[in-house]
């Protein structure tokens, strides 16, 4: 019934007057929802709801009975990457709203993918840990996710190409072409000149390639806040 794994905080909800719902993702048992007891109380010693902040890296053991409860318990939990920057820093947090607005959009499998836990743990502390070369982190993170989803980018060409499939109005040009092709090949952190009006053209791409391949994907409230802080 109960068991140790590691997880991503995504989001929560309030419920009733000191409880939260929170959804997490987990390296166990994929994504899952939890129920936590006392986090809001007034009386508590303790300010357990910061755990439950977007992206936090947690250590639990949880209450699993079966697969077909879809609320479990947890019964331990604690931070094991406390933030250095990441909730100070209005850019990070912005793009950490973003990713986390992505992941609970995307991710749907309840069951153990540990090497999509491990890409989304080495990019929250990437973030985390960066001090330049940041700015193109979610076109990135975008990127490198879709392949864990099973719709892989090879090459910007043929992401291009799928597009026009699907009667996206292209307007590219080769110095944006060449940006998100080094996007692709490379590891977080790589300098890229990119102005604004190109950033947002390439993330506009990778969201409509996303709802190509996701139809739930819906609206990403959180992407006008991110437009505004990277101007």
């Amino acid at each position: 019934m109960l068991h140790k794994t590691r997880g991503v905080a995504l989001s929560y909800i309030r419920y009733r007057e000191s409880s939260i719902i929170a959804k997490i993702y987990t390296e166990v048992f994929g994504i899952q929802t939890y129920i936590v007891n006392g986090v809001r109380s007034s009386k508590s010693k303790t300010n357990r709801i910061a755990l439950f902040q977007p992206l936090t890296l947690l250590d639990m053991v949880v209450y699993h009975k079966n697969k077909d409860d879809t609320v479990h318990r947890i019964s331990e939990i604690k931070c094991y990457a406390p933030f250095q920057t990441l909730p100070y820093d209005v850019m990070k947090s912005s793009l950490a709203l973003f990713v986390t607005e992505i992941l609970g959009k995307t991710l749907r499998e309840e069951e153990s993918n540990q090497p999509l836990f491990q890409f989304i743990e080495d990019s929250v502390l990437f973030l985390d840990e960066a001090g330049k070369s940041f700015e193109n982190f979610h076109i990135q993170f975008l990127m490198q996710l879709a392949a864990y989803l099973g719709f892989g980018i090879e090459t910007i060409r043929d992401l291009e190409n799928e597009l026009k499939q699907n009667r996206y109005p292209l307007v590219s040009d080769p110095i944006e072409m060449n940006a998100a092709d080094r996007l692709l090949m490379y590891e977080y952190g790589v300098e890229v000149a990119l102005d604004r009006n190109r950033r947002i053209q390439i993330l506009e791409k990778l969201l409509v390639f996303y709802k190509i391949h996701i139809d739930s994907l819906g609206e990403i409230k959180s992407l006008e806040v991110l437009r505004e802080v990277l101007r």
